[in-house]
This record gives structure tokens, sequence and C-alpha cells, in this order.
């Protein structure tokens, strides 16, 4: 199984666009792009120096754009890749870029709510000094102690040996003096305690622009930085990106997942290498591209199709009827609803529960329950269909 993955912030450096201008298009879409975000990308991405991106009002539109244009010239056809995706993912701002590329939203809309986020994120980082500290190493359950000791937020959970914690610099200073055991901190040249609750006013900000954004259905798995669970309804996915500004990422967590789902292959956006470094110590076995430069594309294509799924995706749905799939993996306990059956919105059909929790499936669009896809006490899998439903005609507006 291939999964793609966008980074996060910190991720850029200067120059790393200059090479992928050279591809017909992308230019041209860059161009585009800028006058959606209200910045000149392809100056950012060429010209401008580390200080000068690292500005997350900047850093955050440049991460989102220079992924969905170098997605855009390894699958010219978009279509094709839903065939060949097992799974998407970003980590933090990634998410958007990860969004638009599922089809959940537009590059338009991606680049639109990109922008705003990046100001609002930078304007509630300039209300109190914040910052964040890598913490590597470590057992991670004192890791974990002494990041609440000192009040601060385990903002990014990146898996084994990397957690990285967030609050005001005072805070920081505190742990700096007194660490976790056999952990090297690494202060990061960030301007905000971001994925804490510091963040809560950005958040404020998304939500409202958020409900004029259209949202469809993912068209490939969808893994949440929340809990690493498989989202398959559009507005919730943009849901969960908004209050994910305020909340920790749990990469490990969206590792978890791709495990579980069988993942032999993960390919990373530009610009990359962050991820994939990670996953070549938290998924071992598991075989990594970094595509950096357009001149790996043809590298990049033949990695795509040595772990593309061998099966058609069958969460690439006809668009006259939509599917309820499971959240992660655990065993169906299915409702009343029988084939025939017609569903309000948001009605209960079921139940998937595992060890540790249990999900509600609803019929969110509501409908006619079309064709169960399992039986009940089926043992389901992460992004497993489970329902066919064909939704009410307004559901298509």
């Amino acid at each position: 199984m291939l999964v793609l993955v966008a980074p996060g912030q910190g991720a850029q450096t200067p120059g790393f666009l200059t090479p992928w201008l050279e591809l017909p298009g992308v230019a041209d879409r860059l161009t585009w792009w800028s006058a959606v975000a209200d910045l000149d990308l392809v100056h950012y991405g060429t010209e401008a120096d580390a200080d000068t991106i690292r500005d997350t009002a900047i850093a955050q539109p440049l991460l989102v754009a220079s992924g969905l244009a170098a997605a855009l010239a390894l699958f010219p056809h978009p279509g094709e890749a839903f065939g060949l995706v097992g799974a998407v993912a970003g980590h933090s701002v990634g998410e958007l870029t990860a969004a638009a590329g599922t089809g959940a939203i537009t590059a338009e809309s991606a680049m639109a709510l990109v922008r705003e986020r990046g100001r609002a994120m930078a304007a509630a980082a300039a209300a109190t000094a914040t910052s964040m500290t890598a913490v590597l190493g470590g057992d991670p359950d004192e890791v974990l102690a002494k990041i609440a000791e000192h009040g601060l937020t385990p903002a990014n959970n990146n898996g084994p040996g990397q957690i990285v914690a967030a609050g005001t610099v005072e805070q920081l200073e505190a742990f700096k003096a007194d660490p976790p055991a056999k952990a090297r901190l690494v202060p990061l040249s960030v301007a905000g305690a971001f994925h804490t609750e510091h963040m809560a006013p950005a958040v404020e900000r998304m939500a409202q622009l958020a409900k004029g954004v259209t949202a469809h259905d993912p068209r490939v798995r969808y893994l949440s930085n929340r809990d690493g669970q498989v989202v398959h309804s559009g507005r919730e996915l943009l849901d969960r990106i908004v209050r994910q500004i305020a909340n920790p990422v749990r990469w490990d967590l969206c590792m978890d997942t791709m495990r579980e789902l069988g993942v032999t292959g993960i390919l990373e956006v530009p610009p990359a290498g962050t991820l994939s470094g990670i996953a070549k110590r938290a998924l071992k076995g598991v075989e990594t591209f970094a595509l950096k430069t357009p001149d790996q594309l043809d590298e990049a294509r033949a990695f795509v199709q040595r772990h593309a799924e061998q099966t058609p995706n069958a969460m690439d749905a006809a668009p006259t009827w939509r599917l309820v799939v499971a959240p992660f993996s655990g065993t169906v306990q299915r409702g009343t609803a029988v084939e025939g059956s017609v569903l309000e919105p948001g009605e209960h059909l079921g139940l998937v529960v595992s060890r540790h929790e249990e999900r509600k499936l609803v019929a969110e669009h509501g409908g006619t329950v079309l064709e169960w896809l399992v039986e009940d006490g089926d043992p389901v899998s992460p992004g497993q269909p489970l329902v066919r439903i064909h939704p009410r005609p307004e559901a298509f507006v």
C-alpha cells in the first residue's frame, strides 16, 4: 500500500521551489495561487531568505502550494491517483495539502484557508511570548510527565523518541533547567506555541470561514492528526482541521494506522525529508521516498507503481451514492437499518467497537440504504467500506 504524506511548518528551506518552476504549468499555478493567498509565492519560494519564510503567515501558504504543485506534477491527471494511493496524511498545516489532494476541498479553498490560518496563528502567537522545544529520547511516559509538570503541552507526538513541548517562553526556560532524564532538548525556531490553547483565537477565526467552504467526502483514506483515524466525511474532515490548530498533532497515531493498513511505501511531497525521516525510524521495513526536486519524478512514479494498491479503491465512489466507512479497526455492530431503509440526516446506523473505544456510525446526509457490505460482528479495518447509501437529492447541491 502507498501512503502520500505532506510536511508541516519548518520543512521549508530557501529556494526550494526554484527547480519546480522549470516544469510546464507550475509557474502559472503558483501565480494563480499567489493571487488567492495574497502572497508572491514564487518570490518566497525562490528568492526569500530563511528568516523571511519562517514567518508563519508566509510559511504555511508556501508549504501547501508546493505540496499541491508537486502532486499535480506527479499525477498530471489527478483521477488516476485515486486508484493508486491507499491513504494520505498531512502533518499540521500539511492536512490542508492532503485534504485538497483527496478532493475533499479545492486547491483554491485550501489556499484561501491556509492564508487565513497563517495570519490568524501569527496573530495569536504575537499575543503572548510562546515557543516550542523538541524533546529527543528519554522514556516517553517520563517525558510526558515532565512536560505536564511544567504546564506545557505535548503539541506534537511524532513517534518514539520525538515529542515537541510547547508553551510560554518562561515555562520552556524552566523545562530546560529541569529536563526529563536521558532526553535532549532542541529549541525550535518558531514564534508560537502551535497546537496548544494559545491558538484558540485562530480556531475561532477559522471556524467562521470553514462554514462557507464546500467539502466533499475524500476519495482516498484520510488519516486525521487528532487520533490517526480514517475520516470519510468531508465536513468532519474540515472541522477536524480547524480544531487541530489548538490541539496536539498525533503523528504517532497516524503512523500506527499506516502500519495497521499494511503500508509498504510512503512518499512525501515537497519540501520533503522530515516525515520520511520519522517513518524510517518508526516504521521499520517500510520504503520511503522524499520527493524534493522534479528530476526525481520518474523515480517517484516508479515508486508509486511499486507500492500502488493492487485492487480498485472502494472509496473512490460513484457520485450517486455514498459510503460509511470504519474509522479504526474493531468489530462492527449493525443497527436496525436494512436495505431499503430510509434514513434521516445524522441517523444512527450502528457502531464500530474496539478494545479502547467505540464510534457511532451515522448517515451524515440521510438517504436510502442500498447495501450493507459487512455482517453484524464482522472484524473491520480502518477505512473499510461498511454500507452504501443513496443520499437525499439535496445532498448533491
